[in-house]
């Protein structure tokens, strides 16, 4: 039994690169065919050159880090989980100290393992296609802040777990599903105050000609929004966003500057009706449940593996907490890979539902023309493959978008003598 689920777990690490690995080499190989027609007026040859060339890059960039991140991944499960997990016994036996040290140690490891390629990725890549604006003093406190917060984030989770073993057994799952979904639900609400101050500085969005017509807007679709904030984004990157957070009173839009640089007052009017669209859909709520709901799956399934030893003793390890939980966490992979991929084909209709509402209010022009700048200025993929996108993407394509706000048929048509507007020339 131990060694089948040793093999499992090499199994699982190696399978889950493989997976990524092949759907970047997808990506590729049909970058090679020519921009649809439908985006070739924003997607020029030289800008699709340039596209995929990026996509070269990144394709060749994700196979080395996702190579060394494998590596650290096959030695700890081989040797390193045990190697620590051992050592700690001696200095503590004490459940909830050894689980909390062992992650911390981990975690820490890990930053440190992968923060070269992170950097390369930052200074060289993105510096290459003219994104990067970090500095790396900026770099240095974004790491060292991310490393923390994943450290106090981590112990909360893992001190739940501990506890919630201790106190219950039986109801190990619903006890520590509960007081997370709590400290989930929790910081998503305080979002916008607690975690974003701690890497950009949030402004409110000046009286004047944009801020004008947002209200507008909002007050016509009988949407209330008090907070609109600017995103100081462009001292680490020119790539643009907008968002929805928070909720109730402490509910604000957030609109990137990059993104009020690059798009006129009714391109950034129509985006923003997007995000009014998924609040008044309630997406938001429903990927929260979704959310909620994988972290019941990955409980039930820890408390499972919580229950037996063989579980420590396949990696080598006396026993403890803290060694099966990182056997839970690679043997819920593929269990992740399928939520992943349910959560895609509804995301992705609630993007359309989203693009409908703008279209309602007479703003798909805009929307469409918004769509196609930030897409070609952040140089992201027009023409992926078809598999990338039902296996990964949380958003149709741009073409399916474009298609679906024209209202013509979405999807990849590959048929002779069918509608040929957003299939690869």
């Amino acid at each position: 039994m131990e060694q089948v689920i040793f093999i499992l777990l090499i199994v699982f690490s190696i399978g889950d690169f493989m997976l990524e690995t092949t759907i970047d080499w997808l990506d590729v190989r049909y970058s090679r065919n020519s921009i649809p027609s439908i985006i070739a007026d924003i997607f020029t040859p030289d800008k699709h050159d340039k596209q995929r060339a990026y996509l070269r890059v990144n394709t060749r960039y994700n196979a080395v880090a996702g190579s060394i991140s494998l590596l650290f991944f096959l030695v700890m499960i081989c040797w390193g989980v045990a190697w620590i997990n051992n050592r700690l016994l001696t200095i503590t036996s004490e459940p909830m100290w050894h689980t909390l040290l062992f992650f911390a140690i981990f975690a820490t490891l890990q930053m440190l393992v992968e923060l070269p390629a992170k950097a390369y990725n930052t200074f060289r890549i993105e510096e290459r296609f003219g994104f990067n604006k970090t500095t790396p003093k900026l770099f240095v406190r974004d790491s060292f802040v991310q490393w923390v917060l994943s450290l106090v984030l981590q112990s909360i989770l893992m001190a739940v777990v501990v506890f919630g073993w201790i106190w219950s057994p039986t109801w190990f799952w619903l006890i520590a599903w509960a007081i997370v979904s709590v400290i989930v639900i929790f910081i998503n609400f305080l979002y916008p105050q607690i975690i974003v101050p701690l890497f950009n500085k949030q402004t409110p969005l000046l009286e004047g000609e944009l801020r004008e017509a947002i209200n507008n807007f909002a007050s016509k679709v009988g949407f209330d929004i008090e907070n609109i904030y600017v995103l100081d984004s462009s001292k680490r990157s020119t790539k643009a966003n907008a968002y929805f957070t928070g909720w109730g009173k402490k509910r604000r839009v957030v609109l990137y500057d990059t993104l009020i640089e690059q798009l006129t007052t009714e391109e950034v009017v129509a985006v923003l009706s997007h995000e009014i669209g998924h609040s008044k859909h309630h997406h938001t709520i429903l990927a929260m449940l979704g959310a909620l709901i994988q972290f019941m799956l990955m409980f039930v399934l820890m408390g499972m593996i919580l229950r037996y030893d063989v579980f420590s003793y396949a990696i080598g390890c006396v026993p403890t907490i803290a060694s099966k939980i990182c056997v839970c966490a690679l043997l819920y992979t593929p269990i992740s890979k399928l939520t992943e991929f349910i959560q895609g084909l509804f995301s992705r209709q609630h993007e359309y539902t989203a693009d409908r509402f703008a279209k309602e209010h007479g703003l798909a022009e805009p929307l469409i023309s918004a769509l196609k700048k930030i897409e070609a200025n952040d140089l992201g993929n027009p023409l992926p493959h078809p598999v990338t996108v039902i296996l990964t993407y949380s958003h149709p394509t741009l073409c399916q978008r474009i298609m679906a706000l024209t209202k013509i048929e979405t999807g990849y048509i590959r048929q002779k003598g069918r509608s040929e507007i957003c299939s690869p020339r």
